[in-house]
């Protein structure tokens, strides 16, 4: 091929690529939501049941102290819808490949679109949700920080550290099934150890370098930030884009060095 082809070669490819994860991003959404009577509703349902419980019951029942900021409901859904996001999208991750598998086997577009378009479907139904957190920003008189800059920042990087690890968990599954339970149960715990219901300015001097070691701190405190500025830590933030590149690198040679074998498998 003429050098001057190669580049159009590869836009081509690019195009093809992107236009066949639209295709299967939307299909997953009709899908999901086609023999639903709520349809939209159920993305933001789970999250705001958690939100009332989690605020009555550090609100109401208990005294909160420094657990979070006010309000206190709108420190949670900042940091939960995108955790919808992220235990969505790995765990949906472990049956990329089982479940297309005939799809797999029989078309020739880039396997790592079966990862791709889960981790776009989950990013598109927290889009969505978004305007409950704005809902309630202005319902409870939340104020809205020059912060909020760093909001797409954090889409980027959670994009990424969903994707990184789908590549990483999806083909491993095939050869080891018991790896969609152990996701789960890593998920449940990941869930406490995250700043969700608690902020990072909760937890003691000694035990904060250790939970920035978590990609979720530094990721949860800049969605946060937009409302809650004490909430960006830069050192946490750049704990989470380096580990997120780590994570990213792992994948792609987790899925290079198993796509064939998967092919066999499946």
């Amino acid at each position: 091929m003429p050098a001057a082809a190669a580049p159009a070669a590869t836009r081509s490819a690019g195009r093809r690529y992107r236009h066949a994860l639209w295709l299967l991003t939307v299909r997953d959404l009709r899908v999901r939501y086609s023999t639903s009577a709520l349809g939209y509703v159920w993305s933001i349902l789970d999250p705001l049941v958690m939100s009332a419980i989690y605020w009555f019951v550090f609100t109401q029942v208990f005294h909160r102290g420094s657990v979070g900021e006010d309000p206190y409901i709108v420190f949670l859904l900042s940091a939960l819808l995108p955790w919808m996001w992220f235990t969505g999208g790995v765990s949906d991750s472990t049956r990329a490949f089982i479940k297309e598998s005939k799809l797999i086997r029989s078309t020739t577009i880039p396997r790592t679109i079966w990862v791709a378009r889960i981790d776009a479907s989950k990013g598109i139904e927290f889009l969505l949700s978004l305007p409950v957190l704005a809902a309630f920003a202005i319902a409870t008189g939340a104020h809205l920080h020059w912060q909020v800059v760093f909001f797409p920042l954090a889409i980027v990087l959670q994009c990424a550290l969903v994707y990184g690890l789908g590549l990483i968990v999806a083909p491993l599954v095939v050869f080891f099934r018991d790896l969609e339970r152990a996701t789960k149960l890593v998920l449940r715990f990941l869930f406490y150890a995250s700043p969700i219901i608690y902020g990072t300015n909760a937890l003691p001097d000694a035990l904060r370098p250790i939970a920035a070691v978590n990609p979720l701190t530094g990721i949860f405190g800049m969605y946060r930030a937009a409302f809650f500025p004490s909430q960006l830590d830069w050192l946490e933030v750049g704990a989470s884009v380096v580990i997120t590149g780590i994570v990213l690198v792992i994948g792609f040679a987790v899925f290079r060095r198993s796509e064939h074998r998967v092919l066999k498998e499946l």
